[in-house]
């Protein structure tokens, strides 16, 4: 899978209002057949920066994904928002699912 976070530091009369400038998007996205996941966070150091996790099954997802008229939009309309470029870690990994953290794992509580 292609493992996606970016980073995106919103103008701060921007920031609260984030998730809703984004839910079309978040929505649209979501709703491709080779999306994964798509998470926003809010950073609790910085309430003007969120987090955004998303994961596609694989290349061919990843480029539909950018050429999707939903990114398009995105790409005209979310920057007037954002404080200064988004930055991005962008990596495939050999899975396609999240792992569980083992060194903190719950014990069964049946």
């Amino acid at each position: 899978m292609i493992f996606i976070t970016a980073k995106f530091r919103v103008r701060p009369e921007h920031a609260d209002r984030w998730p809703e400038i984004v839910a079309d998007f978040t929505r649209a996205t979501r709703a491709e057949p080779g999306c994964l996941w798509f998470d926003w966070s809010r950073s609790l150091a910085d309430p003007a920066e969120y987090v955004l996790v998303e994961a596609f099954r694989d290349d061919e997802a990843g480029a539909a994904h950018v050429q999707a008229e939903h990114f398009k939009e995105a790409q005209r309309t979310l920057p007037r928002h954002l404080a200064e470029t988004p930055r991005i870690v962008n990596v495939k990994v050999p899975q396609d699912d999240w792992s569980q953290l083992g060194e903190m794992a719950v014990p069964d509580q049946g």
